[in-house]
């Protein structure tokens, strides 16, 4: 009789199990790809994920903003393929009072990151001179064609001519692999912006916000991982009270 009662306890217990393991294993197999532009900033002499959005973050005279065209996961990282400093970027373009220099890297990407396969532009550079309040989606503004939906960043220069930051089902071994440096030659002239910062196109962050869905389905999986572990264990204490008292 002793074999019999706990048998339903083992059968919870593996089903449980189970259970948990299958949450735990499922959650980073769902995480999604995305095309998108993502938006960086240089730190130093390397890029690092801007905090805020361009239309919220105002950058100073001698910041260098950068963008890249790719496909990527929350656990990858596209950055530009090419580190241009200020100074290679705006050394030669004086001051001006009322408004400021800011550099400005655009990566479209490799092939593999187009939705069809499609030769993209090549990465280019320029010195953008906005007004002193200018945002960074001013500065964007600068390359021109920039497209936009429903607060995200769709196009730069005209590129990609559709699609706005669609989910990726299957990331190709191409698009998956290391990127590679290119050289992106100095701007040679000085455009300037006509947008001030309050007519600056309403954009907004690009680059995490793409992604932060599937962290959140991550996040959730654990969490009822855990419940289960917990319901679990309260129903072993229940049953080995009940054990005692009988």
């Amino acid at each position: 009789m002793s074999h019999v009662r706990r048998t339903p306890v083992r059968v919870l217990l593996a089903a449980v199990v189970a259970a948990c393991l299958s949450a735990l294993t499922l959650a980073p197999a769902q995480a999604a790809a995305y095309r998108y532009w993502g938006f960086y900033q240089l730190t130093g002499t390397s890029w690092a994920f801007a905090q805020k959005g361009p239309d919220q973050t105002v950058p100073k005279d001698g910041a260098v903003d950068g963008w890249r065209f790719a496909v990527a996961d929350e656990t990858s990282s596209r950055y530009p393929r090419a580190v241009l400093t200020f100074d290679q970027l705006c050394g030669s373009t004086p001051a001006k009072s009322g408004k400021k220099r800011v550099g400005l890297v655009l990566d479209f990407g490799r092939p593999a990151d187009a939705a069809d396969g499609a030769t993209p532009p090549q990465p280019r550079a320029v010195c953008a001179v906005v007004d002193t309040g200018a945002s960074s989606a001013a500065v964007l503004a600068v390359a021109g064609g920039v497209r936009t939906e429903k607060g995200l960043v769709c196009a730069v220069a005209g590129y990609p001519t559709s699609d706005c930051g669609g989910a990726v089902k299957e990331v190709s071994a191409a698009a998956k692999a290391k990127d590679e440096p290119v050289t992106i030659a100095a701007p040679s002239a000085t455009p300037s912006a006509s947008a001030t910062a309050s007519g600056a196109p309403d954009v907004a962050p690009s680059a995490a916000t793409a992604t932060s869905s599937t962290s959140g389905g991550t996040v959730a999986a654990y969490v009822v991982a855990g419940l289960l572990l917990l319901a679990l264990v309260a129903y072993l204490l229940v049953r080995s009270r009940a054990r005692r008292n009988a």
